[in-house]
């Protein structure tokens, strides 16, 4: 049957009828959040010892900002000037593997840009396509077919090991740009835990490479939704017995790290660096520890905020930071009212795999199969009903 847009719409309505209420709780709640940023602009140490007080006490994964060397409401404009620098960008997707599917197998695509900032030239663009077919390469250890995050985290795992092979045919200046966190992320999965430590070890050697040719390696997220400097003043104002339940206290709940940087900062203004606590800093350590700082590539009048994550090495180059923010600006102009870094959105294009692409994988390994003998199966009779699949109409006996 169709939506019942009747059930839909009164909904809706009811959601009309608060709207209000919840426009003038979350104009308090920022009023609050505000309030305690500017109060605590300079209270570094005793923030940070707040927090590491909390994580050996409390909450081990606690996952919030950390002060850095400078007031957390203070602005930044980029003093940098570029006569060259050499700007990479890779981006990646994937085809999950799909028991419902006549051919099971995954795809991993890679595509990479490069730029030669103030040559005249036009970027380089290339791609890299990976074809998962065997049960080493489709399957976990149990046997299960792998869902998206296992082919997601070859995915960052590929993204990763093809910056560092491009970065090092370039001299310095080079920079290097991926869409999302510096983290590498994986599933929570227990079938994919062993898989994810392998490529944890591997991407954090590339890093340490990439350090050590002198890279300025940034991850860019735009729209960030983590709240990480309001979790830090939550963290603040948070009492002994508050930290007992510290995952479930929110007492800023509605102000959100967008908002108080966008009023904060002007068009083309960065924030301080702060540094990340997380569950994962135990693993990235050292010059690889991760740091950020919010970016405003918006206009006056219209913030557009992203977060910007960045390891230690840069966090800690003003040569360096300043030469990316610089970038980054100079990107998120060339694609006008909608400010996002260009070269990751080429990347991203040069990535993607298209409908009309996955088609044609699957006539080409159907018909490799049915040529070397090898056994065809139908796709299951949930996917044709839902229309998911043309398989088993092109290539069924």
């Amino acid at each position: 049957m169709p939506v019942d847009y009747q059930q839909i719409h009164q909904k809706i309505r009811s959601i009309g009828n608060e709207v209000r209420d919840r426009q003038n709780f979350i104009e308090k709640q920022r009023g609050l959040g505000w309030n305690l940023l500017q109060e605590n602009a300079a209270n570094l140490d005793r923030l940070r010892d707040k927090v590491e007080r909390v994580v050996g006490g409390f909450d081990p994964n606690l996952r919030c900002a950390l002060p850095g060397k400078s007031g957390l409401n203070n602005g930044f404009v980029s003093a940098a000037k570029i006569d060259r620098a050499t700007l990479i960008a890779v981006d990646g997707s994937q085809i999950v593997p799909d028991r419902h599917e006549a051919v099971i197998y995954g795809l991993v695509n890679v595509g990479a840009v490069i730029m030669r900032v103030n040559s005249g030239e036009a970027p380089e663009v290339s791609a890299e396509s990976e074809l998962l077919f065997s049960d080493e390469e489709i399957r976990n250890r149990d046997g299960s077919v792998k869902d998206e995050g296992a082919i997601a985290l070859i995915r960052d795992g590929r993204e990763r090991t093809k910056l560092l092979e491009l970065a090092s045919k370039f001299p310095a200046p080079v920079l290097t740009l991926t869409d999302g966190p510096v983290e590498l992320w994986g599933a929570k999965d227990p079938a994919n835990a062993e898989s994810y430590q392998k490529f944890l070890q591997k991407y954090l050697q590339d890093l340490r490479k990439l350090n050590a040719i002198g890279v300025t390696l940034a991850g860019y997220v735009d729209k960030p939704a983590a709240d990480l400097v309001i979790r830090l003043l939550e963290i603040w104002v948070a009492s002994d017995e508050d930290l007992k339940k510290v995952r479930e206290y929110h007492p800023l709940l509605g102000a959100t790290d967008r908002w108080m940087f966008g009023k904060l900062l002007g068009p083309e203004e960065r924030s301080s660096v702060f540094g990340l606590q997380s569950s994962s800093r135990a693993s990235y350590r050292d010059s690889l520890a991760v740091h950020f700082f919010y970016l405003n590539v918006g206009s006056a009048g219209h913030p557009s905020v992203a977060r910007v994550e960045i390891p230690q090495w840069v966090a800690e180059d003003d040569e360096k930071l300043n030469l990316l923010h610089t970038i980054l600006i100079q990107q998120s102009k060339l694609l006008g009212a909608r400010p996002y870094p260009y070269i990751l959105h080429r990347a991203h294009e040069t990535a993607r795999v298209s409908r009309d692409e996955k088609e044609q994988i699957n006539m080409m390994l159907a018909i490799e199969l049915r040529e070397q003998g090898g056994e065809m199966d139908e796709p299951s009779n949930k996917s044709v009903a839902k229309g998911h699949s043309t398989q088993k109409t092109r290539y069924g006996k």
